[in-house]
């Protein structure tokens, strides 16, 4: 019974979570357009039935009943009113900036997400090689040493330990290319023989490539704070890698999860650590993970995405200097309302799938 009041409690935290980022988002595009004299009609906390209202000038700001977001209602926001102050009428540098803020508000809100809960973390476990187990067969001068500081693997950087296990996992078993920090000097080993095997470590059998990384980085308040900022880059590396997968079929369109998963996931997450302090502190890192990743995702250059706006801007600023035109208004607003329909009905078809999950 606990368990479950403790879901529901996490499940209305991450809902909560959910509802800040996209108003996060949602003011950034608001407090631009007031900065560069773009009539803003509304701004909206929450969504749905109006709970409370006042008009300030020429903006209604509302409350709405339901957390789950917000609005910014520009004034000619899908086709010119004639209303010089209209975005519309914005010259494009404007617009791009705009269109930007969102997203650039969502990683800022991931940014000092994680930058607060390392300034928690005193030390971390760091990417240095202690131990090997006895199957491994590559230690040496031309292969790994105890004290090597694991530098790139296969070509990607490592700048925190979470590093090598991705890129481990997502080795081809072809061999590791490894470049290596070793008594203050960078060396590239190349390609190092070295595969998954079963290797015993402390009495267990596990299956891997038999490094053991038992050492730990002491953070200064300086070091947790930019510890902090890598994660926040680390994770727009996982959202291009992610992307990058689903392009290849690395990764199947099932294992997709919408905002139902998500809540689902952070929800668990919270409940089954040992205490409330730490489901609190991992929903909070999910939280910064989600809020970069729909910086990312807002900004691909996909229609009825600010992305897709902003690719719009940058073409006709183009089309305008090689002859002259642009495209017509009406065209576009019908390419964002095909495209914005088209992305309702996958959410939906993903809320499906996360519900029948959930369920199953």
């Amino acid at each position: 019974m606990i368990g479950l009041i403790a879901r529901i409690l996490y499940i209305l935290l991450a809902i909560l979570l959910f509802g800040v980022l996209i108003a996060i988002h949602e003011f950034g595009h608001f407090f631009t357009a007031k900065l560069l004299g773009v009539k803003v009609n509304e701004f909206s906390i929450g969504m749905g039935p109006l709970l409370l209202s006042r008009q300030k000038g020429e903006t209604l700001y509302s409350l709405r009943a339901l957390p789950i977001g917000g609005y910014c209602a520009m004034e000619g926001e899908d086709e010119d009113t004639g209303d010089p102050r209209a975005f519309a009428r914005q010259p494009g540098w404007k617009k791009i900036i705009i269109l930007c803020a969102g997203s650039f508000m969502n990683f800022v809100l991931g940014l000092v997400i994680t930058v607060v809960l390392f300034l928690g973390i005193g030390q971390v476990r760091a990417p240095v090689v202690t131990e090997f187990a006895p199957e491994f067969q590559c230690e040496g001068a031309d292969g790994l040493m105890v004290g090597d500081r694991l530098l790139k693997i296969d070509g990607h950087g490592v700048w925190e330990y979470g590093d090598v296990q991705t890129y481990l996992s997502r080795n081809d078993g072809k061999g590791v290319n490894l470049v290596v920090e070793r008594d203050g000097e960078k060396i590239d080993l190349g390609l190092v023989p070295m595969y998954r095997m079963d290797y015993t470590y402390e009495g267990q059998t596990s299956h891997g490539f038999g490094l053991i990384f038992g050492a730990i980085d002491e953070l200064s308040i300086p070091q947790r704070i930019g510890q902090g900022a890598v994660q926040s880059v680390n994770f727009v590396r996982m959202v291009w890698m992610s992307l990058g997968d689903l392009v290849t079929g690395r990764v199947s369109v099932d294992q997709l999860s919408g905002v139902i998963g998500v809540v689902d996931v952070v929800s668990e997450v919270g409940a089954d650590s040992s205490t409330v302090a730490e489901g609190v502190m991992n929903v909070f890192y999910f939280m910064a993970l989600i809020a970069v990743n729909l910086a990312v995702m807002n900004m691909l250059p996909i229609p009825a995405l600010d992305g897709g706006r902003v690719f719009f801007v940058l073409l006709n600023g183009l089309l305008w200097l090689v002859c002259r035109k642009r495209i017509p208004e009406k065209y576009e607003g019908y390419v964002h309302a095909a495209a914005f329909i088209l992305l309702m009905g996958l959410m939906l078809l993903i809320a499906f799938h996360d519900v029948w999950n959930i369920f199953n």
